[in-house]
């Protein structure tokens, strides 16, 4: 699996140390078995996993680490479900206070044993839906994917970040004049990863 990923992540020109390296690895190894006892994700994680899987949970959020600002002090990913692309973003960028958002109690309990098992400091999950979600202070980044980005939410989102904060869309965008486009790049299955800066 190592070689694979490592691999993978060669060839599209992804440069990770071998800590972030083994930890992608601890954290595909503890989803493959919750993901037995319960429905974390819907990716086909049966051996060997198949590309598509590793390069939607694993590549994915690492080729997007280069473009979290090095200043990024404070992050909420929104809809953690099975924890990607929050994990192994997370383990490139641990700088700062980070929250992973879920409603479901029983993602949060795998995320929290991530978290736990991945010794990610200063990173808290909570069970919340977005509707009822409180931002103590605006934040520097926020992440989302699989996360319908209608109007509303976009409103939320533009009020728990802050001015000049980033928005980092997996394969979605923010079709609202509060986020001024700042960067796109081509993900493996074809979508794009879209930044965003708040107006």
């Amino acid at each position: 699996m190592k070689e694979r990923v490592s691999g993978r992540l060669a060839e599209l020109g992804v440069k990770a140390t071998p800590d972030v390296l083994d930890g992608c690895l601890t954290y595909l190894s503890l989803l493959t078995r919750w993901n037995r006892r319960m429905n974390l994700t819907a990716l086909p994680l049966d051996e060997p996993i198949p590309g598509s899987s590793l390069d939607k949970l694993v590549v994915e959020p690492l080729l997007a680490a280069d473009l979290v600002p090095e200043t990024c002090s404070s992050w909420i990913d929104l809809g953690s479900g099975g924890g990607s692309p929050a994990i192994p973003l997370r383990l490139v960028r641990r700088q700062g206070f980070a929250r992973l958002v879920e409603a479901r109690e029983r993602k949060c309990a795998f995320l929290r044993e991530a978290v736990r098992t991945l010794e990610l400091g200063h990173t808290r999950v909570d069970a919340v839906r977005f509707e009822a979600m409180t931002v103590e202070f605006p934040v520097d980044l926020i992440t989302v994917r699989a996360v319908r980005l209608d109007t509303p939410l976009l409103q939320q989102v533009s009020t728990w970040l802050r001015p000049g904060g980033t928005l980092m869309c997996f394969g979605g965008e923010a079709d609202d004049s509060s986020f001024q486009p700042v960067a796109q790049r081509a993900l493996p299955d074809g979508s794009l990863l879209q930044t965003y800066r708040r107006a």
